[in-house]
């Protein structure tokens, strides 16, 4: 089938932009920042580097925090087994740390680094001065828990609203039903380590648009080199929900203020059941 000049020369007009999309993969560029995700830069203590402006920041911290992750929770194997992607712990550090709201104690796989090193300075296998004794750990305030509510891989294609225009809008309703839209939905939850009550908990979303498809319109060639932006875009997106996750956490406990209970927290609570104070009597009797 022939095609017609407009098409010919719209063709042509996507075919030069591929050839220069994929000419700027020819050269491997570090710190290239479409190989970056919200969290981006570095920490060292409370410095920080090249972290992202819209990351949310404290001008002292709060406490101490572990960041804890649900391996057997569904999500987590979605996340490592289908997306194919790592932990959420090291991306949350970094954001925390970043941050300056919370300092960082690890209670991860590092953890038993620690405790190896302990165990070498108590069988005598260590130089002296090693430095490891007891009363050195800090404790960790508080919990910080990560969990991905759900993460869509295709939203939506653009496509179906271009029907209207026609034979002659074949080509761009190709071009634009290559779009995928990828969305992620996050959970943070702080809780305290020594009462055990949750003290926040915010959700954070993201959205996307992810062009990767649009490599069928180009043959192979160009599949081969996009197919690295499609796997990675489910990623980007999680870390940006997490980000935004994060930084409404931030807003919340800047403003923290203590539920309270009348009577105490933990005492009975002030939900009346029928029975309750007769049972109370009883259980007092027994304890005489």
């Amino acid at each position: 089938m022939s095609l017609s000049s407009p098409q010919r020369a719209a063709r042509v007009a996507l075919a030069t932009t591929a050839g220069l999309l994929l000419a700027g993969c020819a050269q491997m560029q570090m710190g290239s920042p479409d190989a970056k995700t919200t969290a981006t830069g570095s920490a060292a203590g409370s410095t920080t580097d090249n972290a992202s402006s819209q990351l949310e920041k404290c001008a002292s911290s709060l406490g101490t925090v572990a960041v804890y992750e649900d391996t057997n929770a569904p999500w987590y194997g979605i996340l490592t087994g289908q997306m194919k992607l790592g932990s959420t712990s090291p991306v949350l550090k970094l954001l925390i740390q970043q941050s300056n709201c919370f300092v960082v104690v690890d209670r991860g796989r590092a953890m038993n680094n620690m405790m190896q090193e302990r165990a070498l300075e108590q069988t005598g296998e260590l130089r002296r001065g090693s430095k490891f004794g007891k009363g050195q750990m800090v404790s960790a305030d508080y919990t910080m828990s990560p969990t991905i509510t759900f993460s869509n891989n295709n939203a939506g294609g653009m496509g179906g609203g271009l029907g209207g225009l026609g034979r002659g809008a074949g080509l761009l309703g190709a071009v634009v039903g290559a779009v995928n839209v990828k969305e992620a939905s996050t959970l943070l939850t702080l809780v305290d380590n020594r009462s055990g009550v949750q003290l926040a908990a915010a959700e954070g979303s993201a959205r996307n648009m992810d062009f990767g498809a649009m490599g069928a319109l180009f043959g192979s060639g160009f599949g081969a080199g996009g197919g690295g932006y499609t796997n990675t875009a489910e990623g980007k997106v999680i870390v940006a929900a997490f980000t935004d996750s994060y930084n409404n956490l931030v807003r919340a406990v800047r403003n923290y203020k203590a539920q309270e209970v009348k009577g105490g927290l933990g005492t009975g609570g002030n939900l009346g059941v029928q029975g309750a104070q007769e049972a109370q009597g009883a259980t007092g009797k027994r304890k005489k």
